[in-house]
This record gives structure tokens, C-alpha cells and sequence, in this order.
């Protein structure tokens, strides 16, 4: 919508654009279809926080943190990665990347970093 406007010679900023549209109940097109990538657990199934969110570790290898995610690829599809972090160093000590979700993806970035 703000790109015509600008093609139509009305100077508009984007944002006063969007604010106009959210107002309106107008909304943009989306192409192709949006993948569902997550879908959330209960609260009630989360693991408890065993660092109370303290990030910070007085030594190396006292305290790991690990990572899970997903990259889109071009041809469709995604790759998935697993990373253990130090929180010591911040240096990542375990890692790896597969085609499929698979419990050992995981496990096998924590026996890289062990």
C-alpha cells in the first residue's frame, strides 16, 4: 500500500501507512502459505529452571547451556542444529546439524562438548 502511494506522487510515511491500515482493519496479502514450525506445551510440562536464570558460570565447564533450531533451506524443507554452549567461556563446545528432528540430534551436540 505505501509503495502505490508513493507511486501516485502522495507523500505518506510507512509508518503513518501501517497505523492507517491497522485502523482500517486492512491488512496486506501474504504469499504462499505461512508453516506452522512450533507448537507450545502446557506450562505444567516445562522443565524446571535449574539456573534460575543465572548465565553465569565461575569456572569452564560448570555449567552448559544447550540450543535447538530449525534454518529454512531454498528448496523447501528445513535443517535442524543442536548447540552446547559454555557458560563460562561462551564458547559453543558441542554442535550438530541433521535433516530430521531425532532425539540423538541433541544428544550427540552433548557428546561433542563432553
Amino acid at each position: 500500500m505505501w509503495l502505490q502511494l508513493r507511486r501516485d506522487g502522495v507523500p505518506v510515511a510507512r509508518c503513518t501507512t501501517e497505523r492507517l491500515m491497522r485502523a482500517l482493519g486492512i491488512a496486506g496479502a501474504v504469499r504462499g502459505r505461512r508453516k506452522k514450525t512450533t507448537t507450545a506445551a502446557a506450562a505444567a510440562a516445562w522443565p524446571e529452571d535449574q539456573l534460575n536464570r543465572d548465565f553465569t558460570a565461575k569456572a569452564p565447564d560448570r555449567r552448559w547451556v544447550a540450543d535447538l533450531t530449525y534454518v529454512p533451506l531454498a528448496g523447501g524443507g528445513f535443517a535442524y542444529a543442536a548447540f552446547i554452549t559454555d557458560l563460562f567461556s561462551r564458547m559453543i563446545t558441542g554442535w550438530k546439524v541433521a535433516a530430521t528432528l531425532a532425539a540423538s540430534l541433541p544428544l550427540d551436540a552433548l557428546e561433542m562438548a563432553s
